[in-house]
């Protein structure tokens, strides 16, 4: 059944943060659980080469969106495999951590952002640039505050639980991420980098390096991301619309996918709803109500990347989004994206 939507309104907002140097394109798509219902693109891939449009296939550094497509998505398949149980003390069957300040913290602490592990996040200048000092340094750092005691938006969650779906599973985190989520799901252009040539050249470029002078392109944004060969809990995948749409699919009917990835109905569902009680702000597992929105009766969950990009599903309304643009290539400031995020939510979601 086609949606309800005022397409003409949608299409010019996008437009328009394209004349406002808000981000020099944007891909977007908008669908229920059985199919895309409407779908587009604005601007271009690099404003100094505008031969190159954005495209429906143009591949994007999705950031954040990593934590829900590798991380939350490998967690969950840890906990119906029965692997992990998300209130056990990390300490309890995780050796790295017996001992350490982060074994009396829990998975779901984690996935909530209240383990009170510390906000800073600079790798390097904490522990080096050894990836194997690094996992030591993160897995054995004070924590700053008692887990449960407040809700912290930081990355460390994010790159901690990479690593424990790492442990529990024997497997790499590309790897695990890989066989259990997005072969299954036929994500087949979905994968952490650095991209290979070909795939590079299709990817819209994000944040100026200065070591080179030129845009990021096919490389993650994020340094941790890098410093870590490309593969962390933090960011580091790139992926393209048609993946996300047949994730966010997913998420809304399980059922209609014959070949399954490792979570099901129980994780998202469970994932959906309010886990930080009177804490503030509001948090599912990894998700968390969009702005503007309740978890009831609007029941609208988001999470967005740092490059510019975001996804929304509301299992109540039937409804997903998907917003890519590489805003990052202008400006780390969030302000002017935001607006255009909240107003794109409220055309699909009102």
């Amino acid at each position: 059944m086609a949606l309800d939507l005022d397409t003409d309104r949608i299409h010019q907002l996008l437009h328009d943060g394209v004349r406002d140097k808000v981000y020099p394109g944007a891909v977007w798509a908008i669908g229920d659980s059985q199919d895309i219902q409407a779908s587009g693109t604005a601007g271009v891939l690099d404003p100094e080469r505008l031969s190159e449009p954005m495209r429906r296939d143009t591949v994007f550094d999705v950031a954040s969106l990593t934590k829900i497509l590798a991380v939350w998505s490998t967690i969950g398949c840890l906990v119906e495999d029965g692997k992990l149980q998300l209130d056990a003390p990390l300490g309890d069957f995780w050796s790295e951590v017996n001992g350490q300040p982060l074994a009396q913290a829990t998975a779901r602490h984690l996935l909530t952002h209240s383990a009170g592990v510390p906000l800073r996040a600079n790798l390097r200048n904490l522990y080096g640039t050894d990836p194997q000092d690094i996992r030591d340094g993160v897995l054995r750092e004070a924590l700053h505050r008692p887990p449960g005691e407040a809700v912290e938006y930081t990355d460390r969650a994010a790159l901690i639980l990479g690593y424990l779906a790492e442990h529990l599973s024997g497997q790499n985190l590309d790897v695990l991420a890989a066989n259990r989520v997005w072969q299954p799901l036929g994500m087949t252009q979905t994968r952490f980098g650095p991209l290979p040539a070909d795939t590079a050249a299709r990817c819209a470029p994000t944040e100026l390096d200065d070591s080179t002078g030129t845009h990021l392109r096919g490389s993650a944004h994020d340094f941790s991301a890098r410093l870590l060969g490309g593969v962390c809990g933090i960011a580091g995948a790139f992926s393209v619309l048609d993946d996300l749409a047949m994730f966010l699919r997913y998420l809304l009917a399980p059922t209609r996918v014959s070949e399954s990835p490792g979570f099901s109905t129980d994780w998202i569902k469970e994932s959906l709803q309010i886990h930080t009680g009177e804490l503030a702000p509001l948090r599912g597992l990894f998700w968390h109500p969009a702005p503007g929105t309740t978890p009831e009766p609007d029941d609208v969950w988001v999470h967005y990347g740092f490059t510019g990009t975001g996804m929304w599903v509301s299992p109540q309304k039937d409804r997903w989004a998907a917003l890519l643009t590489n805003k990052l290539y202008f400006t780390r400031d969030r302000d002017p994206l935001t607006r255009v995020r909240n107003t794109f939510r409220s055309l699909i979601f009102a």
